[in-house]
C-alpha cells in the first residue's frame, strides 16, 4: 500500500501475541499425560507495532485467519466467544487440530494465565484463563522484556519428530507456565527468568525437535546458552527458532522492546 500513514494501514490493527512459559501444554497429548492438573501457560497480547517474521512462534498464521474472518479489528465480543470461532475457523477439517492457546493469546487483553486439563473438553480448550491487565504490571513487562530476533522456523521442519511424553516433565511444564505469570504480576525478574529457564528444559526434554532438527542450521542452544548465562533467564518464542525473549533489567544488545495491548 502506497503513501501509509501509519503502519497500521499496512498489517492492520489486530493484536500479535507472545507465548511464555508453558507452552505445549495446550496440546492434548501432552495435557493427557499431566499427573497434577491443570498444566499453565502463559500468553500476552501485543499491539501491532511492528511486523513480526512469520513462522517465529507469534501466531502470525492465526492472526491470518482472525484477519479473513473480521477484517483487520477485533470484534467488540465475548473473548471466549471469539477464541472458539477462530479455533474452529482455524481447524476445520485438520486431522490433527491444534492447540488453543494461538487463538487466546490474540483476542484476550492484557496478560493471561491458560490452565489445560484434558479431562476440560478434552484438552482442547482452557478449564481457567486468569487474566492480568494492571497498566503498571504491563509497563514493567515491557522493560525487561527484550525480543533478540533470530530466525524464522525452515522448511521441513517438524517439532514433533520425536515425543518423550514423561509424566514428571510435563507437571514441571504445566508448573513453569504458573511460576511465570506469579513473576509478572509480582513484577519478579528473577523467577520471570527462571520459569523461563524451566520451561525451555521441559521443551528439551519432551520434545527435543523443539530445539534440535536436521533441517536447523543454527545451534539454538548455545545461543540460548549465551542469554541465559547472562540475564535472569531466556527462552524462544517458539518451536525451531523465531525470536528468543530475554528477561534483564539492563539493555540487550540487538533487542527491542513490544507494547503490550490491554483491555481499555
Amino acid at each position: 500500500m502506497k503513501n501509509a500513514k501509519q503502519l497500521t494501514d499496512i498489517i492492520g490493527f489486530l493484536p500479535y501475541r507472545m507465548a511464555f512459559a508453558g507452552g505445549w501444554i495446550d496440546q492434548p497429548f501432552v495435557s493427557q499425560n499431566n499427573p497434577a492438573p491443570p498444566g499453565s501457560m502463559v500468553v500476552v497480547a501485543l499491539e501491532p507495532t511492528c511486523r513480526f517474521m512469520e513462522r517465529s512462534g507469534m501466531g502470525t498464521s492465526t492472526r491470518k485467519i482472525a484477519a479473513a474472518l473480521w477484517g483487520d479489528k477485533l470484534p467488540d465480543e465475548d473473548p471466549e466467544k471469539l477464541m472458539r470461532e477462530l479455533y474452529a475457523a482455524e481447524n476445520a477439517r485438520q486431522a490433527e487440530p491444534s492447540g488453543s492457546q494461538d487463538m487466546a493469546g490474540i483476542v484476550y487483553p492484557g496478560i493471561n494465565r491458560l490452565d489445560y486439563d484434558f479431562a476440560h473438553e478434552g484438552g482442547y480448550f482452557p478449564v481457567h484463563i486468569e487474566s492480568n491487565n494492571d497498566p503498571g504490571v504491563a509497563r514493567w513487562l515491557e522493560r525487561v522484556l527484550h525480543m533478540v530476533p533470530i530466525a524464522q522456523r525452515p522448511p521441513g521442519y517438524n517439532p514433533l519428530g520425536e515425543k518423550n511424553l514423561d509424566p514428571a516433565w510435563i507437571k514441571r511444564l504445566g508448573q513453569s507456565g504458573k511460576e511465570c505469570f506469579d513473576a509478572i504480576v509480582s513484577q519478579d525478574v528473577r523467577r520471570l527468568g527462571a520459569s523461563m529457564n524451566e520451561c525451555m528444559k521441559c521443551w528439551e526434554a519432551i520434545l527435543p525437535c523443539t530445539v534440535r532438527h536436521p533441517t536447523i542450521t543454527i545451534d539454538l542452544m548455545a545461543l540460548l546458552d549465551y542469554y541465559q548465562s547472562r540475564y535472569a533467564g531466556a527462552m524462544y518464542s517458539g518451536s525451531g527458532g523465531g525470536y528468543i525473549y530475554v528477561v534483564a533489567e539492563e539493555e540487550v544488545p540487538g533487542s527491542f522492546h513490544v507494547n503490550v495491548r490491554i483491555a481499555r
